[in-house]
């Protein structure tokens, strides 16, 4: 069985041999497509948006890229259809425009497919602006007004991808998901779809370790993103001062993109709106000396940064199943997380982990405190937490299912 998979980023192996630094981005699919590649019956090959058409080898599989030209991807496309002749075209994520496209020419050919869903961008959309003071909304830095990217414009770019995103799904009769939150959300927008449950495989790296009490740097916090609204660090900053109260040697540390420099003027001309509003709030309430913004880590630095925290914190404003959480649970790092979207299907309240009603940071501040006053607490959550994730994100069972998936479609 040949199958084409079409991603929105490249795997380390094609940037290297492209001659580029490999993206942070998209970690899961490089443990994923090396155990489906290793199947007997199965031929994989990888294609992901590029600036020109280009094949590429791999050690173990084949990479072609396609020009990411809304007017060349159908020329660049069928020629990758042609040259491989998959079985089965396997899209990851829905939110670029080019996966409508990729669809719309399958379909021509006559081409299996199926959609693994990420985020939904059609359902984000919706909470893009949750706990954003419209004031803050409406507002504008230089560079905002440049790319014409405020906050307001940012949710009315989700609510366009959005749109492609539905039709999308409206043109596929194969779709993957992980949650109760994204089957909900497949069924409003294509109730004939066949619907898959799989789970993810993680990065490997967050296998082979197990988060220690005894090795932690105590009052600790690690949030992972932190760069956009809907990673809701402004209700993560409005609990701070409360756990600060309890526990003044507390400090947060923010991996991510760093949007939120101010220290030279180029540094002050790229800053959003959003940045600037999360600088505001760190003054308001006093904070930015239990604040560190680390940036962008690969896979080894965001392990030992897990491992290393007391506790991990996802406030998004919505998820489907972030995998932050995900790597977090799987090392064993003590779990609080917003009750939104997919993540109550990953976690079990007071038992794996805290849950909490997304706007109400006082909450949060609550259970923060709960684990760093209770090491008995802490160690029961997080061999629960770990336990769950070894189940749900189990290699082997994955890539199992992946295949009986494939099997299923193709037989069809």
């Amino acid at each position: 069985m040949r199958v084409l998979w079409v991603t929105n980023v490249p795997l380390p192996e094609a940037s290297i041999l492209l001659g580029e630094l490999p993206s942070p981005f998209g970690g899961w699919l490089i443990n994923s497509s090396m155990l489906i590649s290793k199947l007997d019956n199965l031929d994989l090959t990888i294609s992901f948006p590029s600036n020109k058409l280009q094949k590429i080898n791999g050690s173990s599989m084949k990479y072609y890229t396609f020009n990411n030209n809304i007017n060349d991807i159908e020329k660049d496309f069928n020629h990758i259809l042609n040259e491989v002749n998959p079985d089965l075209v396997h899209i990851y994520g829905t939110e670029l425009p080019h996966t409508l496209t990729v669809i719309k020419i399958c379909k021509k050919q006559n081409k299996k497919v199926i959609i693994s869903i990420q985020g939904l961008v059609s359902t984000i959309a919706e909470h893009y602006l949750s706990g954003i003071p419209y004031k803050i909304q409406k507002n504008y830095t230089f560079r905002d007004f440049i790319k014409r990217d405020n906050i307001i414009q940012q949710k009315n770019k989700f609510y366009q991808k959005g749109l492609l995103e539905i039709e999308a799904i409206k043109n596929v009769e194969h779709i993957i998901g992980r949650t109760s939150f994204d089957r909900l959300c497949i069924n409003n927008i294509n109730p004939n779809a066949n619907y898959y449950h799989c789970n993810e495989i993680l990065r490997s790296c967050f296998y082979d370790y197990k988060w220690s009490s005894t090795k932690i740097e105590k009052y600790s916090i690690f949030v992972s993103q932190g760069t956009y609204t809907i990673k809701g660090l402004h209700y993560m900053i409005k609990a701070l001062p409360i756990i600060l109260k309890k526990y003044p040697s507390t400090k947060m540390y923010v991996s991510g993109g760093n949007i939120f420099k101010f220290a030279t003027l180029k540094n002050k001309l790229k800053i959003t709106t959003y940045a600037k509003y999360i600088n505001k709030l760190i003054n308001y309430y006093n904070v930015e000396n239990s604040i560190e913004f680390i940036g962008l880590l690969n896979e080894k630095e965001m392990c030992k940064r897990y491992l290393k925290s007391n506790v991990f914190v996802c406030p998004s404003i919505i998820e489907n199943s972030p995998n932050s959480l995900g790597e977090a649970m799987l090392l064993g790092v003590p779990c609080v997380a917003s009750y939104v979207g997919g993540i109550p299907d990953l976690i079990n309240h007071n038992d794996e982990g805290y849950l909490y009603q997304h706007d109400a940071p006082y909450m949060l501040a609550s259970y923060i405190c709960e684990i760093f006053q209770n090491d008995n607490i802490a160690k029961k959550i997080s061999n629960n937490a770990r336990e769950r994730a070894i189940r749900t994100h189990d290699q082997v069972i994955n890539t199992n299912k992946l295949h009986e998936i494939y099997t299923s479609i193709y037989q069809k």
